[in-house]
């Protein structure tokens, strides 16, 4: 297997501390050794005699590095899109105004439906392709805007596809047919809740990782949720939560009950949510540009000081925002949480890697994926100052990402 070293780092974000003055051994696809270039060893046993023999030397001059970022929240598989709706949203028209006009995620299903399986997958691609070359190495992918048992299927299989494709992140999938009731079920919403139970061992099989549901008013119930997340979770999907929205509807205490990996938003979460949360040991992944859906931020402060894992994603979709730049995202992160540059930088690597229960990523330590990202910036700081910080160089299991 290639040997490559990368040398004159500045300064390396391991997924715990700064590293000054530091090096990475790539063996592979994994890290052989990540530290201080004073420590740098003469050789390796199991994968080089002598480092300096390395088949690839890559020179970072003095460059910012750390561990390829993580999405821990995205919606990319759909077709159209939502800016006059999103426009309506920011001179204050409401959720019922909007409707009216035609907006709402239902537009998203109907456009998403009518649109051929080819064209889906080339825009699909494209998203992804920009999250890889903005530093993301890794995402977490939902369905949820076909809202059929074929079209949800089918998006999982887009998903797992895309997932091994050149140029593209690595993905985890997630299975989001409980985003809405669609319209065909109006008024028989107990058969589409059980429908989707159903369908969730269809969609371990065709690829999914995760099971997810909306939990919140309009949406679904505590009592529902709980019935298609057990039945993902009997199937060997990851059991996940969407609890952006009023705390009455008791979402976040539901995500710590079942165990979830994560507990997506937050925005309504109170003390009580926070402290059940903590105790189970669930993750709470945030968004920090999700302000046009909630008016309130979730109580992040609280949430850190509580021990709660903290995630970060970029809640892309097309009636939020269309990012996909986590680097713009830890930005967002420190301006509109008040988290610190470290916290953030945690939250988008090690954060996001337990919350999709991803081992060896988020880090660059040995053993783990040699996903990195040398960035245009020769200190962390960049990312507070920065809302467009750009890499220099990325690493996706230890090949160079072209640009």
């Amino acid at each position: 297997m290639t040997v490559r070293l990368l040398t004159d780092i500045g300064r390396l974000w391991n997924g715990t501390e700064i590293v000054s003055n530091a090096a990475i051994v790539l063996h592979g696809d994994t890290i052989a050794w990540a530290g201080s270039r004073a420590a740098l060893p003469s050789r390796i046993p199991g994968v080089i005699e002598r480092v300096v023999d390395a088949d690839q030397i890559d020179r970072l001059d003095g460059a910012l590095v750390t561990p390829g970022l993580i999405d821990a929240h995205t919606h990319p598989v759909y077709a159209g899109n939502r800016w006059a709706e999103l426009s309506m949203r920011s001179g204050g028209a409401s959720l019922e105004e909007v409707v009216s006009a035609g907006g709402g995620l239902s537009s998203s299903v109907t456009v998403t439906r009518g649109t051929d399986p080819w064209t889906l997958r080339t825009l699909v691609r494209s998203r992804m392709r920009d999250w890889l070359r903005a530093g993301t190495t890794t995402i977490e992918a939902k369905t949820g805007y076909h809202l059929t048992r074929d079209g949800e299927l089918a998006d999982v299989r887009l998903l797992r596809s895309l997932a091994a494709g050149e140029g593209l992140p690595r993905v985890h999938v997630t299975f989001l047919a409980a985003s809405a009731v669609p319209p065909e079920y109006r008024g028989h919403r107990d058969e589409y809740v059980a429908a989707v139970a159903a369908w969730c061992q269809d969609a371990a099989a065709a690829g999914a990782d995760s099971v997810d549901v909306v939990c919140e008013q309009g949406r679904f119930t505590a009592d529902e949720a709980r019935l298609i997340l057990a039945a993902g979770e009997a199937a060997g999907l990851i059991p996940r939560l969407h609890a952006g929205g009023d705390a009455g509807t008791g979402a976040a205490r539901l995500a710590a009950e079942l165990g979830c990996a994560s507990a997506d938003l937050l925005n309504g979460a109170t003390d009580d949510d926070v402290a059940a949360l903590a105790a189970a040991g669930v993750s709470a992944v945030v968004c920090p540009a999700s302000g046009p859906d909630y008016d309130t931020v979730p109580p992040v402060r609280s949430l850190l000081d509580r021990g709660v894992p903290v995630a970060l994603g970029s809640g892309h979709a097309p009636g939020m925002n269309g990012i996909t730049s986590m680097a713009l995202v830890v930005a967002l992160a420190i301006e509109n949480f008040g988290m610190s540059v470290s916290e953030a930088l945690r939250a988008a690597t090690v954060g996001s890697a337990r919350a999709l229960r991803l081992t060896g990523r988020g880090v660059a330590a040995a053993g783990a994926a040699a996903d990195l990202v040398a960035w245009d910036a020769d200190h962390e700081g960049a990312f507070a100052w920065s809302y467009s910080l750009r890499p220099r160089r990325i690493w996706l299991g230890g090949e160079p990402v072209a640009g």
